[in-house]
């Protein structure tokens, strides 16, 4: 039991630290409002598309590696969350810039920096995790972009009229008097657009692309792979990955920049809500449903090789990227933040708690 805690601490606790360095540095005065905001952008435009990229690029060799009842499974189970968790969304605040973000945290977990590091500290099958990153981080940016778009109508307004829109109730479609003037168009093709503008989703189609290209020389070489940029291309691929490598630290001393202690006073019930989702109800929902199909039907067969990826996918914290993107999307950036804090120390407990019941009905073997 002292080796599943340990595991538990040592994948949540660095993020936790991290975020206090930031906390520190800023209150120190060591870092500015201006290195935040664009160390924000410079990690959503450009590092974590890298990491994106390179993760789908090293742990997918062949699209015949795709195990598709994981996918299928996973893909179905996030986009249940996800309605429910819009249903609990529009039900719990009234506030617009926080529904958004409320709904992206139930869906969407830190699978790419802590799940796919707890997938191989819990012995799962890595090959498998990395697969999966290749569909369900796409997944979770898509439907964030919907989450952060469908209820703030970010479309190109300026920062105060998208200030003013939690006076908007798109359900009835009236408009309060101090934002008349302003016409929300949260339609399919702005919000079709913002995912195609993405950049991790550029990352990950990027990353799609050289996999889909690396199966194309196999098709006409007879099985072998000519090209590789890890070979041909070595110093640009090494370039990118070291750009990988500092997008999950600097983002987590960014967010830190941003924390206020004294912002949870205002924000107590949303924290707890999206809290109580992330690192109970989710985890609650993929698992639970993963076990009842694979033990009492013939829908799934899941072995202990794949609980780790699930524990990874629905039962780690919610992604640090999601607090970045809410403040590109003129969404409350302090709520979104406030939620990778919290989300991250307690799942601290839910990870053990879900180790410790998988182990003890024989679906992991640690």
């Amino acid at each position: 039991m002292w080796g599943i805690l340990l595991t538990s601490v040592n994948a949540v606790i660095p993020i936790i630290l991290l975020i206090l360095l930031g906390y520190f540095l800023k209150k120190v005065n060591f870092l500015n409002r201006d290195f935040i905001k664009t160390g924000n952008k410079f990690v959503f435009r450009v590092c974590l598309p890298c990491m994106l990229f390179i993760n789908i690029y090293d742990s997918m060799n062949s699209f015949a590696d795709i195990r598709w009842d994981v996918v299928l499974y996973s893909a179905l189970s996030i986009c249940v969350i996800f309605a429910l968790g819009l249903l609990t969304a529009v039900l719990t605040t009234k506030k617009n810039n926080r529904r958004g973000v409320i709904l992206q945290c139930t869906f969407r977990s830190n699978f790419a920096i802590i799940g796919l590091t707890l997938v191989e500290r819990l012995g799962g099958d890595t090959g498998i995790a990395g697969i999966i990153s290749a569909f369900s981080i796409p997944i979770f940016n898509i439907l964030a972009i919907v989450s952060l778009s469908i209820f703030t109508g970010n479309e190109g307004q300026s920062n105060e009229l998208i200030g003013q829109s939690e006076t908007f109730e798109p359900v009835r479609g009236e408009l309060s008097p101090g934002v008349k003037a302003v016409k929300y168009k949260n339609s399919i093709k702005a919000i079709l657009l913002n995912i195609i503008k993405n950049p991790l989703i550029i990352g990950v189609a990027l990353g799609l692309l050289c996999v889909g290209i690396r199966e194309i020389e196999r098709a006409c070489s007879g099985g072998e792979v000519l090209f590789r940029l890890d070979n041909q291309l070595k110093f640009i691929y090494i370039a990118i990955k070291d750009v990988k490598l500092i997008a999950s630290p600097l983002a987590l001393v960014v967010l830190g920049g941003q924390f206020e202690f004294s912002a949870v006073k205002g924000m107590t019930k949303e924290i707890v809500i999206g809290t109580v989702w992330r690192i109970l109800l989710a985890p609650l929902l993929g698992i639970g449903v993963a076990f009842l199909l694979s033990n009492y039907t013939d829908l799934l067969n899941f072995g202990p090789e794949i609980y780790p990826t699930l524990i990874a996918l629905f039962g780690t914290p919610v992604a640090v990227s999601s607090a970045i993107m809410a403040g590109e999307m003129k969404n409350d950036e302090q709520l979104a933040t406030q939620l990778v804090v919290w989300t991250s120390l307690c799942s601290i407990v839910s990870i053990f708690v879900m180790v410790f019941v998988l182990m003890a009905c024989g679906l992991l073997v640690v």
